[in-house]
């Protein structure tokens, strides 16, 4: 089962994907909800490349690492990545209201698809404000 989360970012096409990229970037925007954060990021954007990041709930009860592989990469357009057995894509389109960001991925089978959509989609929101409060 795939699930797909979208939004709309008011910036320029180099800034969002620089700042959907960029692990310095990142890790001020890769959370659900604001009692977690992102503590670290590394990226190495091409075919074949590695990515991970280290999400940890701010009090330290919890945390998790996500980690994959790069499998394909269009540059302004377009990145695919696997994450253990599951797919992900992340598809730029501009649009003449700014930069639709969508991400299709593969869901997992231990939490109900409703809760996957929801915390993905809250994850690309905090991306969106970031990246339009940042991009100056």
């Amino acid at each position: 089962m795939d699930i797909t989360v979208n939004t709309l970012i008011s910036a320029p096409i180099a800034t969002v994907w620089n700042f959907y990229t960029q692990a310095d970037h990142i890790v001020n925007w890769n959370a659900a909800s604001d009692d977690w954060h992102t503590t670290r990021a590394s990226v190495d954007l091409r075919v074949g490349g590695q990515f991970s990041s280290r999400m940890e709930a701010k009090d330290s009860s919890m945390g998790f690492d996500f980690a994959g592989t790069y499998t394909d990469v269009i540059v302004n357009h377009r990145i695919d990545y696997q994450f253990g057995e599951r797919k992900a894509t992340v598809l730029f389109d501009e649009t003449e209201g700014g930069v639709s960001v969508t991400v299709k991925f593969e869901a997992e089978t231990v939490y109900p698809p409703e809760q996957q959509q929801q915390g993905w989609q809250a994850i690309l929101n905090n991306f969106k404000r970031y990246t339009e409060e940042t991009k100056a």
